[in-house]
């Protein structure tokens, strides 16, 4: 059968995580227990989008807080992270969805951070061109949703509707749908300068489902980070439409399961 760029480029990739898995990384630690634990929103959200999850995590017994990203810059939404970390009174779990696993990477390195959580999120190497990673896979359908206007980036309601929240009911994708916050066309620019993933307990969500980020690109993100791994049956948002399983996952990364 005639190979295409495509799937060349994609078989190389696999075979690079193959090679990272043979060559054996680093062994990294078990998570410490935390009661802390920090969530950062992705693209297309803000932070209300954690609050399915928000409230099982206190209902635990933890201390959460969640991240007004600026989703401005990399380094801004970076920093804002860290203002949040520092304000932690000891180990801290910090959870990424969608594009703030980009800054669950570099904030990641943080002395507070205990461990990591990506939910359905980006997860890349330290440097590494994140864009020309996912072009090695299929492109997802919300891609050509995203409009912009000068700078500023959004999701159109049709491809919010279908590819974002597509599991939801209709109801409640326009409530999140209304209160979507633009992003800056810099941020899709930055690159992480470190790779917590290397060195921290790391956990991944997969949505199975998922129109925003191809789940085949979940899945080598979370095989190259020898990420403890579920595959939950959900769209992009699984934070919202199964937050009964990303808060098992969440609270095994606390050391509480």
């Amino acid at each position: 059968m005639m190979m295409n760029r495509r799937m060349f480029s994609a078989t190389l990739v696999a075979g690079a995580a193959s090679l990272i898995s043979s060559r054996g990384m680093a062994a990294k630690p078990s998570p410490i227990p935390a009661r802390n634990v920090v969530l950062v929103h992705g693209l297309f959200a803000d932070g209300s989008c954690w609050s399915e999850v928000i409230a099982r995590l206190q209902a635990a017994g933890l201390n959460a807080t969640a991240v007004q990203n600026p989703l401005t810059t990399l380094p801004e939404a970076v920093a804002s992270t860290q203002r949040v970390l520092a304000l932690q009174d000891g180990p801290t779990v910090l959870v990424g969805h969608s594009f703030a696993g980009m800054i669950v990477t570099e904030a990641g390195v943080h002395p507070n951070v205990s461990a990591l959580v990506y939910v359905a999120a980006r997860g890349p190497d330290a440097g590494e061109d994140y864009s020309a990673l996912a072009k090695t896979f299929a492109t997802p359908p919300a891609t050509a949703g995203i409009v912009f206007n000068g700078d500023e980036g959004r999701l159109s309601e049709a491809a919010f509707l279908r590819d974002f929240a597509g599991d939801l009911p209709e109801a409640r994708s326009r409530v999140l749908y209304a209160v979507q916050q633009p992003f800056q066309k810099a941020l899709l620019t930055g690159r992480t300068s470190q790779a917590a993933w290397r060195s921290k307990p790391s956990f991944y969500a997969v949505s199975t489902e998922d129109r925003t980020i191809n789940p085949d690109l979940e899945r080598f993100m979370a095989k190259r980070m020898g990420a403890k791994t579920i595959e939950v049956k959900a769209s992009h948002l699984s934070l919202i439409s199964k937050p009964d399983e990303i808060t098992k996952l969440i609270l095994e990364a606390t050391g509480r399961t």
